[in-house]
């Protein structure tokens, strides 16, 4: 079930993308390198992929958005699992964990295709039906 549109999810994307940036500093982990620098990889990765996608918060549309979605589960699992990979866990682990999973979800539950897409093949498929 894919309830989330395409256009929050380019929201979503780029608020996430500057959340992770700012996170060490705002949540206090900055001291912590690993913690800090896999938040801004991360961070900076999902701000870039979003303005190469092509969705509705893209400008250069160079990457699809079944592509994108994919890339969103597979960072959102690093950056869930990147306290225990790391070896930061013992001090911070909470906003990677929850963000990744946020990610994942995000990845897991946004439409595919856009609504004008999905209107066109419905309308295709009336006219090959009749």
């Amino acid at each position: 079930m894919r309830f989330i549109s395409r256009k929050f999810h380019a929201v979503l994307d780029y608020m996430c993308g500057i959340l992770l940036i700012v996170a060490p500093w705002l949540l206090n982990f900055d001291e912590i390198n690993d913690a800090k620098w896999v938040a801004i990889c991360v961070g900076a990765a999902i701000l870039l992929m979003s303005f190469f996608t092509d969705y509705e918060g893209g400008g250069k549309k160079a990457i699809s958005m079944p592509t994108h979605l994919t890339m969103d589960v597979l960072m959102g699992l690093f950056l869930a699992a990147s306290p225990w990979i790391f070896g930061f866990s013992d001090q911070v682990y909470l906003p990677h964990l929850i963000l990744g999973l946020l990610e994942m979800g995000a990845g897991l539950f946004t439409v595919r295709v856009s609504e004008h897409a999905a209107a066109h093949s419905a309308d295709e498929r009336w006219r090959h039906a009749h």
